[in-house]
């Protein structure tokens, strides 16, 4: 398999080479480091229309590699499990050995690169240093702590200075390391600062959005293989054996995949044999198992990861080739099991093939297909699914059951770089979506289903509290989406407002289902008599409703009201955002002249005459005043 993973990557080279869609696939499931390498190596500068799944495209992404050692050899793994995550990257290694001197430059290398994420690559050897002076572990402790912090003011003013994300990571201590104490007490002292240490360095994760921190310390208890080859080591200067660095690889490229928003959003199960052990059909209700003994214990494991997924945001359903009844009966005559017949958002038990329910699926709940994975044990559905539906990411489950939650977990196929009230709430926000379009059905018309809704808009200031949500926002939405850039940080509340000539408005949607929470964002820069709207965000749950209308008399008033003439709204056209398109003309906005050869174009309008967009089916509320329609 490894030959062929590189013999594949090579064909690609070649004159009049086919693409290789699956090749995607392949770099996701090997496990030798070596080929992987290789293959890194070999598909640098290879089109991306070679290896994308048919239907998509993969993500470019700008990464910076900085690091305190050799990480050569660690930049084509990255490479190849980015490409597996689906992202075509644009790869720049600083340096070794200047941290630093990159971190801090406003004229660095990696500061002319202004890359979309970067890469911090740590070894031990930055906060304990070699060698190390054991004769005084105090003066030597408070050293550690001095550069640790020192590190932490690098990483945060660089995360201000550049507008992309910083990734660092926890830091392992070889075990060499502590074994040249031969104190018990003072190897436990080593391991409880180093600890305090690597808690510091995670602790920025929560203080600022624009560092993530993976933590290596602890994905490497278990990991088959040492922390480094000490030859390598001593010859090369690499921190890390290979398995390490393939690891780290996929971790980081889980990070990639999170900053661009490419989260699976939608987990789809099968049943028999899955969820539970047994098949339903056959055995009846009371003679599936998913616990207490093995092998029902790993399948009730497997539920309760599931349901954990759920309560962070992840959308379930099932598909199946059962009974709705069997199935509605083997969750009733089992009330244990963590998950039951309401925890998913939509079903599709019946006998029809998998793959068409799956596309069934997406078009009820209103998403893309790349926003599914599909969790099944047969060899023969997940082929099916990965030939017809190539967006939708499917992992098989075979051999041990033991192993059933960590192949669903391990590739970081739901990881977000944060889990915001939204998500917790998703589950909740699409059984109210499942109980609008009842009522619309109930309707003659869209007006009176509309106006039956009682929706309510409310604009407001953005503030630090929901600027992870906005951030999501920019990042997965791409149906209504005007450039794809990232929001700047709202300033802080004791700003005096309308002081800024930049600011960032949120809005929030409800109506007699419930509330949708914060499903939008536009980002307004007064420039003159213009207004200027850098990026406009919303979510596809809203659309059709009349939301970014009301937002767009919000706009059009307050800008009026300062003295502004015109609105311009940038565009950059994406394969998905054709909704931006059809509400900016039809809101009439017009091509400004000259910008069709500008990246995003431009497109204005005028607000003179005044022109009321409020639909009058919607209440709009910004700060305390309330306009009806």
């Amino acid at each position: 398999m490894a030959d062929d993973l590189v013999a594949r990557a090579r064909a690609l080279g070649e004159p009049g080479a086919d693409p290789d869609p699956g090749l995607v696939v392949e770099l996701t499931a090997a496990t030798d480091p070596a080929s992987l390498r290789e293959a890194g190596r070999i598909l640098e500068g290879v089109p991306g229309e070679m290896l994308a799944p048919r239907g998509s495209r993969l993500r470019p992404l700008r990464v910076a590699v900085v690091a305190t050692f050799t990480a050569h050899e660690t930049v084509p793994l990255i490479r190849a499990a980015l490409l597996g995550a689906g992202i075509l990257p644009e790869l720049y290694r600083a340096p070794a050995h200047q941290l630093g001197g990159q971190l801090t430059s406003e004229t660095s290398e990696l500061a002319a690169f202004a890359p979309d994420v970067t890469l911090c690559l740590v070894d031990d050897g930055l906060l304990l240093p070699r060698p190390a002076d054991l004769a005084d572990p105090a003066a030597l402790y408070a050293a550690m702590r001095e550069r640790v912090a020192v590190l932490r003011a690098w990483s945060t003013a660089y995360a201000h200075r550049q507008a992309g994300h910083l990734v660092l990571h926890t830091i392992p201590l070889p075990a060499v390391r502590i074994r040249n104490l031969v104190s018990m007490q003072a190897r436990a002292e080593l391991g409880r600062v180093w600890r305090e240490l690597n808690g510091e360095l995670l602790r920025l994760a929560a203080e600022n959005p624009q560092i993530s921190v993976i933590d290596l310390e602890m994905l490497l208890v278990g990991h088959p293989t040492p922390l480094r080859d000490e030859r390598l080591h001593r010859f090369a200067q690499m921190a890390w054996a290979p398995g390490v660095e393939l690891l780290y690889a996929r971790e980081a490229a889980a990070a990639c995949r999170a900053y661009l928003g490419l989260s699976r959003k939608c987990l789809v199960l099968d049943l028999d044999n899955t969820l539970w052990n047994g098949v339903v059909g056959d055995d009846g209700p009371e003679g599936i198992d998913a616990g207490p003994m093995y092998p029902g214990n790993c399948h009730a494991e497997l539920q309760g990861a599931v349901a954990a997924l759920r309560a962070q945001g992840v959308l379930l359903a099932t598909a199946s080739k059962n009974e709705e009844a069997v199935v509605r009966s083997a969750f009733a005559a089992h009330p244990e099991f963590p998950l039951d017949y309401d925890s998913f958002v939509a079903h599709a038990e019946n006998w029809r093939p998998k793959d068409g329910n799956i596309a069934a699926l997406a078009e009820e709940l209103g998403l893309g297909l790349d926003g599914f994975a599909l969790l099944d044990d047969s060899a023969f559905e997940c082929g099916l699914v990965r030939e017809s539906l190539p967006q939708v990411r499917v992992v098989q489950l075979a051999g041990d059951p033991a192993r059933h939650v960590t192949s669903l977990l391990e590739p970081g196929l739901f990881d977000t770089l944060h889990t915001t009230s939204a998500d917790r709430d998703r589950a909740a926000l699409y059984e109210a979506r499942g109980t609008r379009v009842r009522e619309r059905a109930r309707h003659s018309s869209q007006e009176d289903y509309l106006a039956s809704l009682g929706l309510e808009v409310t604009v407001v200031p953005a503030v630090a509290g929901s600027l992870a949500r906005v951030d999501q926002l920019a990042r997965r939405t791409n149906q209504f989406n005007l450039t794809g850039r990232l929001f700047p940080a709202p300033p802080p509340a004791t700003a005096p407002s309308g002081g800024s000539a930049s600011r960032v408005l949120a809005y929030h949607a409800a109506d007699r289902f419930g509330d949708e929470g914060l499903v939008g964002a536009v980002h307004v820069v007064r420039d003159g008599d213009r207004w200027l709207l850098e990026n406009w965000v919303m979510s596809c749950r809203v659309m059709a409703r009349g939301v970014e209308f009301a937002v767009l008399h919000h706009l059009a008033e307050a800008a009026r009201a300062a003295g502004a003439h015109t609105l311009v709204a940038g565009l950059r056209p994406t394969e998905r955002n054709g909704p931006s398109l059809a509400f900016l003309l039809s809101a009439g906005f017009t091509p400004a002249s000259g910008s069709a050869e500008e990246c995003p174009a431009r497109y204005t309008l005028s607000l003179s005459p005044a022109r009321r967009f409020l639909p009058a089916w919607i209440t709009l509320r910004a700060r305390e005043a309330e306009t009806r329609g």
